[in-house]
């Protein structure tokens, strides 16, 4: 019998704890284990049972999120044999609640999600249920590779099969002397703890442009870029309408809106618009980088990291039509190998690296031209 999701819920709230186990009830393969009302209490239900994952409140008394999850890390780090326990914080929207989120997902967090305001109960329910369930088995799913891993006992797996198969080839065009004129990079679970790490260290060996997509609601994108503006040399905005671009400066595309680039005479420029979600993704990777190809002529590197889902791939094979160069993240270095990995099987990626050797990739791509 397949093991189920052993969930924790933890919230000063027993209204929104209430609402968080409902949401789960029904899925086969999720159990809620416990349900407590602060760090201390999360705490001390760890040392009787373990669970594999931990919906954490951002904002309680006693023990706050920040703080509960740094002892769950060293907890973690106690055990490094066994599969580390995950957190999912759970936030208000609002800039203090947005700030924090960003703090702890640099610091560990699995990823987050954001506490329903609607008043109707069942709602609430759903929503919950849509933000929660798909990340709960992205999460099992890195827990069962990693046992099947360890349980290989030296069996060499390929990791990357289909790397060389290029079921969709497209037609590059071949290009001389081609200079490189700016960075674009796509990421969602799992970003900004990648950012936070890569970001200062590509700064440093490029003063290109570079251009974000984070799958990322209102208000967190505004901390994200606050946050990564105070570690990088670079100035890292929240990009908005008619930014004309400048070296030395990363644009992170604002939470529930997508980023486009349109050449307006000798400037190029930010759009922001709210066009309908593409796969389910405002801000879109793939929107990003199609508005790239005929502003910068392929004369660009994509970078796609760790995230859910399949976002820009359908972008890089636009990318890669014009010349551009294409890297994505290994498995192994990413949270959730979903975005880089379907990249990977389009045929259309040049190069898989591990997250902390891209600035290095980058540079030595640079030094070439």
């Amino acid at each position: 019998m397949k093991k189920k999701t052993a969930i924790l819920i933890v919230d000063d709230s027993l209204i929104f704890r209430k609402a968080v186990e409902e949401s789960l009830a029904n899925e086969n393969d999720i159990e809620v284990i416990g349900s407590v009302r602060n760090g201390i209490k999360a705490l001390e239900f760890i040392e009787k049972r373990r669970p594999d994952l931990i919906t954490l409140d951002v904002e309680m008394p006693e023990l706050d999120g920040l703080e509960t999850l740094a002892i769950i890390q060293e907890l973690n780090a106690k055990t490094p044999d066994i599969f580390p326990m995950g957190v999912v914080m759970v936030s208000a929207f609002t800039h203090k609640g947005a700030d924090i989120t960003i703090k702890a997902l640099e610091n560990g967090a699995f990823d987050f999600i954001t506490k329903p305001e609607g008043k109707i109960f069942d709602a609430n329910k759903d929503i919950l249920r849509r933000q929660l369930v798909a990340k709960i088995r992205y999460f099992a799913s890195r827990m069962i590779a990693s046992k099947k891993k360890n349980s290989d006992q030296g069996v060499t797996i390929p990791t990357h099969p289909k790397l060389l198969q290029k079921p969709q080839p497209v037609t590059i065009i071949e290009k001389k002397n081609q200079t490189i004129k700016a960075l674009f990079i796509g990421v969602s679970t799992g970003g900004p703890r990648a950012l936070v790490s890569m970001l200062p260290q590509l700064c440093e060996v490029t003063t290109l442009p570079i251009f974000i997509v984070q799958h990322m609601p209102p208000k967190f994108t505004e901390s994200l870029a606050a946050s990564l503006d105070t570690k990088c040399r670079y100035t890292v905005v929240e990009a908005s309408e008619n930014d004309i671009i400048q070296d030395k400066f990363v644009y992170i595309a604002p939470g529930g809106k997508h980023m486009l680039l349109r050449r307006r005479g000798n400037d190029i420029v930010v759009v922001i618009n709210e066009q309908p979600p593409e796969q389910g993704c405002r801000p879109s990777v793939d929107v990003l980088f199609r508005s790239a190809v005929p502003v910068y002529d392929g004369d660009v590197i994509a970078i796609i990291l760790t995230g859910m889902g399949c976002d820009g791939t359908k972008g890089i094979r636009a990318l890669k039509r014009s010349g551009a160069y294409v890297i994505a993240q290994d498995e192994e270095s990413s949270v959730v190998w979903g975005m880089p990995g379907s990249a990977v099987r389009s045929g259309n990626v040049d190069e898989i690296i591990s997250l902390n050797n891209i600035p290095n990739a980058i540079e030595k791509i640079l030094a070439k031209e």
